[in-house]
């Protein structure tokens, strides 16, 4: 039996962006526990998507944590514009930094929860020695860049071995997924040691955003 609280939190990358605000509403009244907003440069991924501005129109929206996603490279020249936009998590790629420990602790000193990602093709073992400096830890369970992939069904062997490895450590760091997210994947990855459940597709175009996100949750 899952003890731990399991937290969802829905894409904006998902969403009817005609109607944001409906649509950040409908699932803060649903049972979200954060929004999660992809940020892509062109250059780290191929799309270019949201920045700063969607940051701060989500925040006037929405009271729920801004989780930030930064698909980009040289995450740590756009930290303090993010922080001032409203974001309250940022999570950068390991394949992306060239200075991993610094850009996390530049997030933290910057006010903000810190998180790190790897792309599914990255070993997972590739970010154990910066846990420490985590406050999350984002497995991407599709390619980065598009909604609506399917789940990589390796997924919940990387999630069960970082979660080894956090409870060996003895850390507070949670882990998320993000990618192909369902009824019928996350309970995998919940029973692997997820936290958190990232989902777009699946929540918004559900026609009872409250069962999606519960069911996510495993409930």
């Amino acid at each position: 039996m899952i003890t731990r609280k399991i937290l969802v939190a829905p894409s904006v990358l998902g969403a009817d962006l005609s109607k944001l605000a409906e649509e950040i509403k409908s699932v803060e009244q649903s049972g979200a526990d954060w929004i999660h907003v992809d940020v892509m440069d062109g250059r780290f991924v191929p799309p270019i998507s949201f920045g700063e501005i969607m940051v701060q129109h989500l925040r006037r929206i929405t009271h729920l944590p801004l989780d930030t996603h930064l698909m980009i490279v040289e995450a740590e020249k756009h930290l303090e514009d993010f922080k001032k936009a409203g974001s309250d998590i940022i999570t950068i790629h390991v394949e992306a930094s060239s200075d991993v420990r610094n850009t996390l602790r530049a997030i933290r000193a910057n006010g903000m929860k810190s998180g790190l990602s790897l792309k599914p093709s990255t070993p997972i073992q590739s970010i154990f020695p910066f846990l420490d400096e985590c406050d999350l830890v984002l497995v991407m369970s599709v390619e980065p860049g598009w909604g609506g992939q399917k789940f990589n069904q390796d997924a919940p062997n990387r999630i069960q071995a970082l979660r080894n490895e956090i409870d060996k450590l003895k850390l507070k760091t949670l882990i998320q997924v993000d990618g192909g997210l369902t009824n019928e994947t996350s309970p995998l990855c919940i029973k692997a040691g997820v936290d958190c459940i990232v989902s777009g597709t699946f929540i918004f175009c559900h026609f009872d955003k409250g069962t999606a996100i519960a069911s996510l949750k495993g409930n």
